[in-house]
């Protein structure tokens, strides 16, 4: 196998990922959140989704969905929601200042 086939196995469709969408049934398969506490996030404000009417399904972006999890992680680590919430959101803000200072080179 040459070396640019095997950068082709380690590369990622990101542009796969910017169009990921899911209803809140499998996200809750997916992350093992049931949808009651997904529900009770989007109302503190934690996460979005990308539904506009009210009784409609949910629906969530890759960026919410990877939110969740790292939410579910650290309160299973022993942090309380909202701890977990704010260091989520920390992390969030810090990797896209780094993003935009990299695109900006």
């Amino acid at each position: 196998m040459s070396k640019k086939e095997s950068n082709k196995d380690l590369s990622f469709d990101f542009d796969f990922l910017d169009k990921l969408v899911v209803g809140i049934g499998e996200v809750s398969q997916i992350t093992g959140i049931p949808t009651r506490q997904i529900r009770y996030w989007e109302e503190k404000g934690i996460i979005t989704s990308l539904t506009e009417e009210e009784g409609k399904n949910r629906r969530y972006n890759y960026e919410n969905i990877k939110k969740m999890l790292l939410i579910k992680e650290m309160i299973d680590e022993g942090y309380t929601l909202d701890a977990s919430a704010e260091k989520v959101k920390k992390r969030m803000e810090m990797i896209e200042e780094t993003l935009n200072k990299l695109t900006k080179k």
